[in-house]
């Protein structure tokens, strides 16, 4: 399963990049294939270990922030793997060509 993790800390200010490493240092110990974007993180796994990390990222967010909106957006598709690329690959072929990343 694939799932889309943002969290966004309000009432923080717009430097957040220490706040955001915290969970960032959770996720990449954790062990889950990952992807970091501009706006959130894609985690790739099994769905209770997903959901417990993002328990655990929510959890943290919470420890030094008073008001906290975790969003996740999943895809399950039975028999996928590697959808952190491939889902990427396939617009690719379907383009052409390599696209920017």
């Amino acid at each position: 399963m694939l799932a889309e993790l943002s969290i966004t800390l309000l009432g923080r200010g717009t430097q957040l990049s220490g706040d955001l490493g915290r969970i960032l240092k959770i996720i990449d110990e954790s062990g889950i294939r990952y992807r970091l974007t501009p706006s959130g993180t894609c985690l790739e796994g099994e769905w209770d270990e997903v959901m417990d990390l993002v328990k655990k990222c929510h959890r943290e967010a919470r420890s030094f922030c008073t008001y906290v909106l975790t969003t996740v957006r999943i895809q399950d598709e039975s028999g996928a793997y590697d959808q952190l690329n491939e889902n990427i690959a396939s617009v690719e072929r379907a383009v052409g060509h390599q696209l920017k990343h």
